[in-house]
Formats: structure tokens, C-alpha cells, sequence
């Protein structure tokens, strides 16, 4: 996955061949904000100034401009998947919730 970060910001970075640019998405934000450049250079520093505007727009009108999480979110499965976890978490002695989260942490570190 292409990302930078930024004062503790990640952004999704692409390539397009057709503009021979790069173009950044910041992840998380309660609205989107997006930039562009040609080299990484040119990139992160778009990527400062795309996120100071939008955090000055969010403090000008008292928006937080970060996404907010539950903790909480659906999940669709296939029956026979949720059967065997849920045998498998019984043999761990865990919990499902409990050996879905460890395997999504799991994930982040791959």
C-alpha cells in the first residue's frame, strides 16, 4: 500500500499516468481533502498545505476534523465461516469477538 504520513496523518497515495501526477487522499477525516504533485517532494508538501487549510476550515467552523469510531461494526460471513470460528475461539478458550480482533491485529502488522 502507497501511504505518507504527516504530523501523524496518513494519506493513500496514486499514480496517475495520464497527468504524470501523484495524487494523495488524507484517511480518517471527517471530510475530504486531497492533493497532488509530481515528485514525493513536491508531494508532501502539498500534503502539508491540503491538511493546514482543511484543519483551519475545521477550526473556523468548529468541525472535528478527525472521523470519530464506535468501536463497533458489522461483519458478514458466511454461515459455515461463523461455525468454525466459533468453534475455534471455544478451543482457545477466547471469546469470537476476542479471536476476530486479535486476527484483524494481526493484519495491520502483515
Amino acid at each position: 500500500m502507497n501511504l505518507m504520513s504527516v504530523d501523524g496523518y496518513q494519506a493513500r497515495i496514486s499514480y496517475n499516468p495520464e497527468t504524470d501526477q501523484f495524487r494523495g487522499e488524507i484517511l480518517g477525516l471527517s471530510g475530504g481533502a486531497d492533493f497532488y504533485g509530481s515528485n514525493p517532494d513536491e508531494l508532501r508538501r502539498e500534503f502539508k498545505q491540503s491538511l493546514e487549510v482543511f484543519l483551519e476550515v475545521c477550526r473556523e467552523q468548529g468541525i472535528e476534523p478527525r472521523k470519530q469510531f464506535s468501536g463497533k461494526f458489522n461483519l458478514r460471513i458466511p454461515p459455515e465461516l461463523h461455525e468454525q470460528l466459533s468453534m475455534e475461539a471455544e478451543a482457545q478458550g477466547k471469546s469470537l469477538n476476542a479471536l476476530a480482533q486479535e486476527a484483524l491485529q494481526d493484519s495491520l502488522r502483515s
